[in-house]
């Protein structure tokens, strides 16, 4: 592991994210506040744009000196997503617009090679026709990337869910994957944001563009586990849809959840409001840094009492 890399990324990432803050609280553009909001004191969406940048300048730098640290071509979609959830923090994008982009952006990841071949057996199902699978990929994506943006609701629980799954798909795998090295700069990128997160004052939100960019990655490391390329460690052998599932099981249950809830309401699924489990644990709590320990220790307890339930009846 560079651990030089992964402090300078630390580093930049933390520099960014105060200099960033300043330049949109110079220019008046801070997060307002409305009956949704978490917050009652000053703060910016612009925590995604110091990772993107983040991630963006060390990727170049390494590009322009030949050094292939990971597929650069994954900033086409990780940068579309980027930009659209940008425009959405400032512009309140239209849910509509936003889904056809996010399905141009799918439609880019599998023609990268990321995408869902092969069920593993779920519902008796193996190798899937191209169709299908393209078809399956673009539902899981959407599925997963919208996931990842509800739950950016307090302070700390997006960026703990995304840490969580990295790390716990790269601790299953036999080998580093190799999205080991953009996975790595993301949490390096992501930890100075707890700070600025959890602050009294002049705090820096993900946003969009940052919840967006970290749903396009997770999606591709879920891709990636369903694939071929991807072997649990001895002893950790689990079928892999079951394990995608249970590692991102939190954000699935509560956008299931909410969008329950506002349908049967005869409300738009893609509707703001303060449904969201964390919400209403958040009113039991009254503390934020509470909530998403929580959340955190309930997903890890899930996915371990999971695991050995599910190694016990099929092993």
């Amino acid at each position: 592991m560079n651990y030089a890399l992964f402090f300078l990324v630390f580093f930049i990432s933390g520099i960014l994210a105060y200099y960033i803050q300043n330049i949109f609280i110079h220019y008046k553009k801070f997060d307002g506040f409305n009956y949704r909001s978490s917050h009652s004191t000053l703060a910016t969406r612009t925590g995604g744009i110091g990772v993107f940048i983040t991630l963006l300048s060390i990727s170049t730098f390494y590009y322009f000196n030949d050094i292939v640290l990971f597929d650069y071509s994954l900033f086409i979609p990780l940068g579309i997503m980027f930009i659209v959830g940008v425009y959405d923090d400032f512009y309140n994008a239209d849910f509509k617009l936003k889904f056809l982009l996010q399905i141009i952006v799918a439609k880019i990841i599998i023609d990268q090679g990321y995408v869902i071949t092969n069920y593993h057996g779920l519902l008796g199902f193996y190798e899937i026709p191209w169709f299908l699978a393209q078809l399956s990929t673009l539902f899981v994506f959407l599925v997963i990337i919208n996931s990842i943006n509800f739950i950016d609701g307090i302070d700390g629980l997006a960026i703990s869910e995304i840490i969580k799954t990295i790390l716990l798909i790269e601790l299953f795998s036999l080998e580093e994957t190799p999205l080991n090295i953009v996975g790595m700069i993301l949490i390096f990128s992501l930890l100075p944001l707890y700070y600025f997160n959890f602050k009294k004052k002049r705090k820096i939100f993900l946003g969009d563009g940052g919840s967006l960019l970290l749903g396009t990655i997770i999606s591709i490391y879920i891709f990636h586990v369903l694939g071929n390329d991807y072997s649990f460690k001895f002893g950790f052998e689990i079928n892999k849809v079951i394990f995608t599932i249970i590692i991102i099981f939190y954000p699935l249950v509560d956008l299931l959840r909410v969008f329950i809830l506002r349908i049967s309401e005869g409300k738009s699924p893609f509707s703001a409001d303060k449904k969201h489990l964390h919400h209403l644990i958040l009113k039991k709590t009254d503390s934020h840094i509470s909530v998403v320990l929580i959340i955190m220790l309930m997903s890890l307890i899930s996915i371990w009492l999971l695991f050995g339930l599910l190694k016990t009846v099929l092993f």
